[in-house]
């Protein structure tokens, strides 16, 4: 009897312990899977978040790309020749100039003049007497082009320099091809050649201190 007595309380403790753990193994067992559950939940939406920051395409507020373009010069300004400039006064250029240099330079321009009095023009008019006479006349009926009439005055030895300096700069729009003599020894030279194809050649003027 007193065994019983005895037994009957433990095996009520033990039934309460065993009772006690089985509900806490449980509550620890239903930790661990709500646990899980969130651990996966969040996962998932890390995982949502990084997928749409890598594959989500930025929206473009500007289409294309902007592209630098140099502006061009309207082409009559663009291909305009530059004005002549001469370094040295023709006065002064003309007190060494060379005749004889000057013929031999000027046969360059034998293709489009000719410089005997009397001689025929070619593309160019011809040249004899050129000096002091008047720019865009005479010539013996020559025909020259609307700009050369419009420019006006005499060839003067210093008309005469900046022409042949640059044709194109000095008178805009004149036909003649030619280049240029740059040297301005050389064009003095070809100016003295020119002044003296004359029945009375101009003078050539003082050269200025």
């Amino acid at each position: 009897m007193n065994s019983a007595a005895h037994a009957g309380p433990a095996a009520d403790k033990m039934k309460t312990g065993n009772a006690r753990s089985l509900a806490d193994m449980d509550s620890f067992e239903l930790n661990k899977v709500v646990g899980a559950v969130l651990a996966t939940c969040l996962l998932l939406l890390v995982s949502n978040f990084a997928a749409q920051a890598i594959f989500t395409p930025r929206k473009v507020e500007k289409q294309g790309y902007d592209i630098a373009v140099k502006e061009e010069a309207p082409p009559a300004a663009k291909g305009a020749p530059a004005a002549a400039v001469t370094s040295e006064p023709i006065e002064k250029l003309l007190q060494t100039a060379s005749v004889e240099r000057g013929m031999a330079a000027a046969k360059k321009c034998a293709a489009c003049h000719t410089f005997e009095k009397g001689g025929p023009n070619r593309t160019g008019p011809n040249l004899f007497g050129v000096v002091g006479d008047h720019v865009g006349e005479g010539r013996n009926g020559f025909n020259f082009s609307a700009a050369m009439k419009a420019k006006g005055g005499t060839w003067s030895f210093d008309a005469l320099n900046q022409f042949l300096a640059s044709p194109k700069g000095y008178v805009p729009g004149t036909a003649m091809g030619f280049a240029g003599i740059p040297k301005d020894s050389e064009r003095a030279d070809v100016i003295a050649y020119l002044r003296s194809l004359s029945d009375a050649p101009v003078p050539i003027p003082t050269a200025a201190n």
